[in-house]
């Protein structure tokens, strides 16, 4: 896509609008979120129809991530370029396709390629917001809403567990796929009347010409704070999405002993643990940061709490059941402020690439926790380890890299000027 017009920045929002703009895009990550988070749950049907082991699980679910990632480089230019609005209703028509063609597949191939066409289509629904976010809102404006889009994550998360499986005996895990797909299009239509367009300008002239040192994702590269916070989102951030929209669900059922119906309870007590955790991060952003507690130093102190956490969640084995994965995943929400750190440390003019990149990051970091755990599972039974134990030894690599990130973290010395 090659744009015939340059942006010119848009006015902030009063605050009518901006709230309307925020339920728009929020109604887009609801189901997003829903989307991603729901193979947890429907993980004992599938494996049962399919029979799935854990890295086929593993990578049926990891398949959202990889079309989620495959499509964030471009989607950065494209947002930059064409603005929010044009862009995530292109992708949304991707997914109401992927959710028909889930509802359909017959065969794990089938599956997976719906998946992967799931993640691709709602690949945009929190960059497009974020970006218009920078644009539109004051930064107070943009931590909160970061936050609470996050919480409408929560919320999305928190409706793909016991509302599915109470549904699933009604409707079957196929026709909830259809209602999903309902669901979006009824997103598009409020982004298609609430969001403002795009203004732009004529193109830039002569005397105004493109800095080529700006071209691409060169500037993102070079970053020394995005290259500080990327294997925090790759390992932390990414291992913590992991197990909250997938490993979680398994590990209460085949280590922790519980039954499906346990586990989607303890999955909908894990989201809703994180929905009021974001909801309460939206409320004191902004007094954390006029108090000159940025995102940076937030992280520092907060990730290793979470790895702490996780540590015991691994010694106690079949002992750790919701709450120890719940406190894991509150104490590792830190690293949302990482985002809109991020995006702030880049001209507005650059925040589409640069939030899409580090989402890159985030969601490769997904897909590579939530398949390599469930082939180091497999690959630890297969030398003989019993099956807790197998999981045991899969989180406690998941724990090692996770403690290298934070190394790294710790050992650049950049911050994001812009905080």
């Amino acid at each position: 896509m090659t744009p015939k017009e340059a942006i010119a920045l848009p006015d902030r929002l009063n605050a009518k609008s901006a709230t309307l703009v925020f339920l728009a895009f929020a109604a887009a990550y609801f189901c997003s979120a829903l989307l991603r988070a729901i193979t947890a749950t429907l993980a004992p049907v599938l494996t049962q129809e399919f029979s799935l082991q854990a890295q086929g699980l593993g990578l049926l679910a990891g398949g959202y991530f990889l079309g989620f990632a495959a499509v964030q480089l471009p989607l950065g230019h494209w947002l930059d370029r064409h603005g929010p609005k044009r862009v995530i209703l292109w992708f949304l028509s991707l997914a109401v396709l992927g959710c028909l063609a889930f509802s359909a597949a017959g065969s794990f191939t089938g599956l997976l390629v719906a998946r992967v066409l799931l993640g691709m289509g709602v690949g945009a629904c929190l960059m497009a917001a974020l970006t218009g976010y920078r644009r539109w809102f004051d930064t107070a404006t943009l931590l909160r809403a970061n936050s609470w889009m996050l919480m409408t994550g929560s919320l999305g998360m928190l409706a793909s567990t016991l509302p599915v499986q109470w549904l699933m005996p009604l409707t079957g895990w196929r026709a909830l796929f259809w209602c999903l797909a309902a669901l979006i299009v009824l997103s598009m239509a409020a982004i298609a009347w609430l969001v403002p367009r795009w203004r732009v300008a004529p193109a830039a002239s002569p005397s105004t010409p493109a800095l080529p040192h700006e071209a691409g994702y060169a500037p993102i590269w070079r970053s020394r704070y995005f290259r500080k916070m990327a294997p925090l989102a790759f390992f932390n951030y990414g291992g913590m999405v992991a197990i909250q929209t997938l490993w979680a669900g398994p590990w209460m059922v085949r280590v922790a002993g519980d039954t499906p119906l346990e586990s989607a309870t303890g999955l909908f007590w894990i989201n809703a643990s994180m929905l009021v955790t974001f909801w309460s991060w939206g409320l004191v952003n902004p007094c954390l940061a006029r108090n000159g507690w940025s995102a940076t130093r937030l992280i520092a102190w907060g990730v290793p709490l979470s790895l702490a956490v996780l540590a015991c969640n691994i010694l106690a084995g079949s002992a750790t059941g919701w709450p120890g994965w719940a406190l894991f995943c509150v104490t590792s929400s830190v690293m949302g402020l990482a985002q809109p750190a991020v995006g702030m440390s880049f001209r507005a003019a650059l925040a589409g690439r640069a939030l899409s990149a580090f989402n890159l990051v985030i969601f490769a970091g997904v897909f590579v926790a939530q398949w390599g755990l469930g082939l180091l599972v497999d690959a630890f039974s297969a030398l003989g380890l019993a099956q807790v134990a197998s999981f045991q030894a899969a989180m406690t690599v998941f724990l090692c890299c996770s403690i290298a990130a934070y190394s790294y973290f710790i050992s650049v010395n950049a911050d994001n000027s812009a905080q």
